[in-house]
């Protein structure tokens, strides 16, 4: 295939956490909202001038002055946002937000806070930590309304004077949605059995909406759609289709590693994943929208954070429902080491894929920047792939 006009570009923007796209917006009066966790409503930031970025570590080398301070046992996304932070590297930030999604992001905060790793020089520098809720239930959605109004819409309206009216909520939502359909649209042609998309090419796009300011990303991301819909597939089918589930993947490296093995990554049910990140949020006019947004976050979360037993059993439905929508052979359950969260989760649903539903898995942990464990990887992958097409020689079909 040919390449994709802006690919590069977006693989540029993925190279630092302050990328051009944030230097431009915060050039043009723009307010550097930073978040930790998928479980924070994104649209909230991104109310008038403010606009929201979830931090990540690209090319993270040594992380020994976070594991310092946090001990070599907590996640390593978690020290490795904690030692760029000590690094300099988010001073773009006006303020951050992180909800308690786990104690070891948060823990990673606390830490940013504490050792004044932001905000030098802005007086209305702010951090922020939010309750979010275990279930799924309106006592949640009210107990998620209360904490967006007080940790997020109230500070940025003090600190920043941000328009955080009902009107300027439904705004941000429209925008948002704009960009959730541009993504799910170009991740459609996925399903194709000759994709006019790679895996990884996708999550580069994916990834950059959630580290770029929306508004500056989504005309590109549009005219990628219209370039892909009269671009030539390869006529050569992968050798399998995975789907890929589990924690935070902001490493692109990841994805483009596994298509290398031989497996094309169909579907993304991941942090920093479409699924369901990119879902449109759909609005009425008889509820204000605040409580419309915080609804749609707590009903649509797929966190392994959730524990009442729909969202438990949910989950893996969820992950059986998009292995059939995209024609996966099989799933990769990925989780970073020590995300406690998804260890659990891991187990249970890998567990449930080959025993309820008699889906291929392939277990992984896996370090928070690949290439320290590339070969390894690259391993599993190919003999996960080599024993899909045996299973597809033994039931009659090709492999």
């Amino acid at each position: 295939m040919r390449d994709l006009k802006y690919l590069t570009y977006f693989e540029n923007l993925l190279q630092e956490a302050n990328n051009d796209l944030i230097t431009q917006a915060k050039a043009e009066g723009g307010i550097a909202v930073a978040y930790t966790c998928e479980n924070v409503p994104e649209p909230l930031l991104n109310l008038g001038r403010a606009f929201s970025i979830r931090l990540h570590a690209p090319h993270t080398g040594s992380i020994d002055i976070a594991t310092y301070y946090m001990t070599n046992l907590l996640c390593e996304p978690s020290r490795a946002l904690l030692e760029r932070a000590v690094e300099g590297g988010f001073n773009f930030a006006d303020c951050v937000i992180t909800p308690d999604g786990c104690t070891m992001m948060n823990r990673a905060v606390e830490n940013m806070e504490l050792l004044h790793t932001m905000g030098e020089g802005n007086p209305n520098f702010f951090h922020e930590y939010m309750e979010i809720a275990f279930k799924d239930t309106e006592a949640d959605v009210k107990l998620s309304v209360l904490q967006c109004t007080n940790h997020i819409l109230k500070p940025l309206h003090e600190h920043y004077g941000i328009d955080i009216s009902d009107k300027s909520i439904r705004e941000a939502v429209a925008e948002h949605n704009r960009m959730c359909r541009a993504i799910r649209a170009i991740g459609e042609f996925r399903k194709d059995e000759h994709p006019r998309i790679t895996g990884y090419e996708f999550h580069v796009l994916c990834l950059a909406t959630y580290v770029c300011p929306t508004a500056l990303v989504i005309d590109k991301l549009e005219e990628t759609l219209e370039e892909l819909k009269t671009r030539e597939p390869d006529e050569k089918a992968a050798r399998a289709r995975v789907l890929v589930v589990g924690s935070e993947v902001d490493d692109s490296g990841l994805i483009k590693l596994i298509e290398e093995a031989g497996a094309y990554v169909c579907c993304d049910r991941f942090c920093f994943g479409s699924f369901p990140g990119r879902n449109e949020i759909v609005l009425s006019d008889e509820e204000d929208a605040l409580t419309q947004v915080c609804r749609h976050y707590i009903h649509a979360c797929q966190c392994p954070r959730m524990m009442n037993m729909e969202k438990v059993y949910g989950r893996k439905q969820y992950v059986i429902d998009l292995a059939k929508e995209y024609r996966a052979d099989g799933v990769i359950y990925e989780q970073v080491k020590f995300c406690d969260p998804w260890a659990y989760e891991r187990m249970l649903g890998s567990t449930m894929m080959r025993d309820d539903y008699n889906m291929p898995v392939l277990s992984v942990d896996r370090p928070y920047t690949i290439d320290s464990s590339a070969g390894q990887m690259r391993t599993r992958v190919q003999a996960f792939v080599e024993s899909i097409e045996i299973k597809k020689i033994q039931k009659g079909g090709q492999a």
